[in-house]
């Protein structure tokens, strides 16, 4: 009856149908900290003279006078960052040059970065050929309630002592 080869002919070429994704329509949500890559970027012809604060990662490739204080998320200083400010993060890297001190859960301090202040968390590491002046302070945050802990020590009546 039909024979395709002919059909085929006769027939323009149809395009390949195309299939989108289907569109969620949904409020935005925050930024979460966990998200790989950074969420802001100040490059490097941006200049802050002030304090920066916010609910995202950030990465500095520009010039930053003040303070930062982004405790809940990561902050990264690329290798054109210039940093003069104490920095408060979850997880700082640097690659570039701070004046300040560092505060945070973790602390990197890459072969590239130049710091120039104290670094105070339980996790600090500093790549071979790093420059870094200053004090590293790694004691780990209290805990409220820790089980392994040993309480005071008090002397019992017979000169024993004894502890909580």
């Amino acid at each position: 009856m039909w024979k395709k080869n002919e059909l085929a002919e006769d027939s323009p070429p149809q395009p390949a149908a195309r299939t989108s994704p289907p569109v969620a329509h949904s409020t935005p949500s925050k930024p979460v900290s966990t998200t790989p890559g950074p969420a802001a970027i100040l490059g490097p012809s941006i200049t802050v003279k002030g304090d920066i604060t916010g609910d995202e990662d950030l990465l500095i490739e520009g010039t930053v006078e003040g303070a930062i204080q982004l405790r809940q998320h990561n902050v990264t200083v690329g290798r054109n960052g210039r940093v003069v400010a104490d920095i408060h993060g979850k997880r700082i890297c640097i690659d570039g040059e701070v004046k300040g001190d560092l505060l945070g859960d973790e602390i990197l301090i890459r072969k590239s970065g130049r710091v120039e202040g104290n670094a105070k968390a339980p996790r600090v590491t500093l790549e071979n050929g790093c420059n870094f002046r200053g004090s590293i302070d790694m004691k780990p945050a209290p805990t409220s309630t820790s089980t392994n802990a040993p309480g005071p020590a008090t002397r019992t009546k017979r000169g024993r002592v004894a502890t909580a």
